[in-house]
């Protein structure tokens, strides 16, 4: 997993409310346990239409926000079904960071844990972003993690909470195993040492 310290990015706007992992990445792409080619799966019924071709009407087919890597969603994002691939086919298609009211709790944990940022905005904040994406849809803002802070276009600033250990992972750039392996010689010194007082 890359550290995740900063990210100044366009918002891809997505104003809907009650996205599943289901619209995120059909169950049809879950027979796979490979992270690879996944991104070719998201949110595919949305992206595609009936033929096959490209829905030019989806967000994510506009040209403007190919090099985007936040995306900006309605409330209780990622509801549905527990399923590790929604985060991996959207930090597959390049995107790091995902920007709601709300997130399913499953979806939360299953994104912290494999570097996608859950950024849960206050109403009247998540509000000014789409507005800012609709009056200067090319103008970027910054994720600051070290502050946790969303920086606007304007210069100002709105903080967002996360959970501290999840926070210190990503800031790092390693999973929970990664974390426990950062102790390694810690925890041989403490099996040694114990090997020495049980008979």
């Amino acid at each position: 997993m890359k550290p995740f310290t900063t990210l100044t990015t366009k918002l891809i706007p997505l104003p809907v409310r009650n996205i599943d992992t289901d619209q995120i990445i059909p169950a049809r792409y879950l027979k796979v346990t490979d992270k690879a080619g996944l991104a070719e799966g998201l949110f595919y019924d949305w992206r595609y239409l009936a033929d096959g071709s490209p829905n030019p009407d989806f967000v994510l087919n506009q040209a403007r926000y190919a090099s985007a890597s936040a995306l900006l969603a309605g409330d209780n994002f990622g509801c549905g079904s527990s399923r590790e691939h929604a985060p991996w086919a959207l930090t597959g298609w390049g995107i790091q960071a995902v920007l709601s009211t709300s997130f399913a709790d499953i979806f939360r944990n299953n994104a912290l844990k494999n570097g996608l940022l859950p950024v849960i905005l206050d109403e009247d904040s998540h509000r000014t972003l789409f507005d800012w994406t609709l009056e200067a849809p090319e103008a970027a803002i910054t994720i600051d993690l070290t502050v946790q802070e969303v920086i606007l276009p304007d210069g100002s600033a709105i903080s967002f909470p996360i959970e501290p250990f999840a926070r210190k992972c990503l800031l790092e750039g390693v999973d929970q195993l990664g974390y426990i392996r950062s102790f390694e010689a810690q925890i041989a010194a403490y099996e040694a040492a114990g090997r020495g007082i049980i008979p």
